[in-house]
């Protein structure tokens, strides 16, 4: 499977009021032009406001499909720019709901692996001016996509999107993410996938009660 880079957007740290505090988010990206670096655990420009709960490894850069972006555009009845999602990646001919956890993407000279979908919080409300928002992204579907950095490079808008082999288990982000909204009965799946992301495993332990804490 192949798809494109539509866009590659950063953002930093900014302080916003959103209902009657003054909060800390890098929410706000906007596209760059050029090639961009990728190393460690971030895109070059951009720079995570609470990296404890947003950066490292297994959520190093975002994806998002652009007809993801469309369908939302329907939806709600306005256009949305790239970035408006805070994803780093704006992508297109891409399955990013049904991308299987551990499979790999080469951009440019870059490979990253798909680590967990996102689950949205109140940051994702205050850039879409509406506090319930991520109730509704929840219940959507539609959550993008966690990726690491497994090969350091540079990637670019315009960039073709090379998806290698999906892993076995054939457990999707989609999957992860509706097991942690709806159908919590079955998070026992989750321990199928090697590749996912420690804190879900962690999660699905507790669930179970395989483990305590």
């Amino acid at each position: 499977m192949t798809g494109k880079l539509l866009s590659v957007n950063v953002g930093l740290p900014r302080e916003i009021e959103w209902l009657g505090r003054v909060e800390r988010t890098s929410i706000w990206k906007a596209p760059v032009e050029g090639r961009v670096a990728v190393r460690g655990f971030n895109v070059a420009g951009d720079e995570q406001a609470a990296p404890e709960f947003h950066g490292g490894p297994d959520k190093a850069v975002y994806a998002y499909a652009r007809e993801d972006v469309e369908w939302w555009e329907r939806e709600v009845g306005r256009e949305f720019e790239h970035g408006v999602f805070g994803e780093n990646l704006t992508v297109s001919g891409v399955d990013v709901t049904g991308a299987v956890v551990g499979e790999r993407w080469e951009i440019g000279t870059a490979v990253f692996e798909v680590a967990q979908p996102r689950i949205p919080c109140w940051k994702l409300g205050a850039r879409m001016n509406d506090a319930s928002f991520p109730v509704h992204f929840a219940a959507a579907g539609r959550p993008g996509a966690y990726l690491r950095i497994v090969q350091e490079g540079e990637i670019g808008a315009g960039d073709e999107i090379r998806v290698g082999g999906k892993p076995e288990h054939g457990l999707t982000v989609g999957d992860v993410a509706r097991i942690y909204h709806q159908e919590r009965g079955r998070c026992r799946v989750l321990l199928d996938a090697p590749e996912l992301a420690e804190e879900w495993k962690d999660w699905a332990l507790r669930r179970t009660g395989d483990r305590v804490g």
